[in-house]
């Protein structure tokens, strides 16, 4: 268990670059943007384990990021709200400095009023239980100056008609990120999200009914800067809260503007 300390946060430097030499456990890695973190890590000389339910498609992933003279790369299949099975995959890792956690979609949609209690069960299950399975995970494993990364959507502060209970969920995870970070400060350890607009992922393309490249641009066409983000824009954010050790308990946006507009 990382030990409560008297001593500081570490120093490292704040670049990606720094992350070299470390290991990152992406929860949720087998595409758009936790596979796009994973390649980002793997570029500056981290080594990576991707977790997520479909062993095929993460074993495209690893294939994906992989490179003959790279850190290693491995993947495990766990659905990320299973504590046991996450659980076991941590200790295969070994050691573990870093944790993103990108799974979890917007489970629960529909009007309020035609809202089960299990439905709204599932969508808090999903992404709040996901996160605090991470961190309870991670927090005894982590080194001074490791981190926990959670991810949030614009649905939070620009809510949409037939979501409340997935956006529950959303500002749950941004509330619970000051908590966690107060919480386990004492260890110095550190605790984000990242807020997220529209990015062109697997996971919006078929939420979206998005088929072709010519349909996304069409439809980001509107966005403010005129297209959706890309998932390396959108996973680099991940990495700098993971490299700068001063950051903790901040909620940062990657939309674009499009909470303007």
């Amino acid at each position: 268990m990382t030990a409560l300390s008297t001593a500081p946060v570490p120093v490292r430097s704040p670049l990606p670059a720094g992350l070299a030499g470390s290991t990152a456990i992406i929860i949720g890695g087998s595409s758009g943007i936790g596979l796009a973190a994973g390649s980002l890590l793997h570029g500056v000389g981290a080594r990576v384990v991707l977790v997520g339910r479909d062993q095929a498609r993460l074993n495209g992933a690893v294939s994906r990021i992989r490179t003959p003279d790279g850190p290693e790369v491995l993947a495990a299949s766990a659905d990320g709200a299973d504590e046991p099975a996450l659980a076991r995959i941590f200790d295969w890792a070994g050691s573990v400095d870093h944790v993103l956690v990108t799974a979890g979609g917007l489970a629960g949609a529909g009007l309020v009023d035609l809202l089960s209690p299990e439905t709204v069960r599932s969508a808090l299950h999903d992404r709040v239980w996901g996160a605090i399975v991470a961190v309870r995970l991670a927090a005894p494993r982590l080194p001074a100056g490791g981190s926990i990364t959670l991810t949030s959507g614009i649905y939070a502060i620009r809510p949409v008609p037939g979501a409340a209970a997935p956006i529950a969920a959303l500002g749950a995870v941004e509330t619970l990120t000051g908590a966690l970070a107060v919480e386990l400060a004492t260890r110095r350890l550190r605790v984000n999200t990242v807020r997220y607009g529209s990015v062109d992922t697997p996971l919006m393309r078929g939420a979206g009914g998005i088929s072709t490249d010519e349909a996304a641009a069409e439809a980001g066409a509107g966005m403010l800067l005129g297209r959706f983000a890309t998932p390396e824009e959108a996973a680099a954010a991940a990495v700098f809260l993971m490299a700068n050790t001063y950051m903790n308990g901040q909620v940062i946006t990657v939309d674009g503007g499009q909470g303007l507009a």
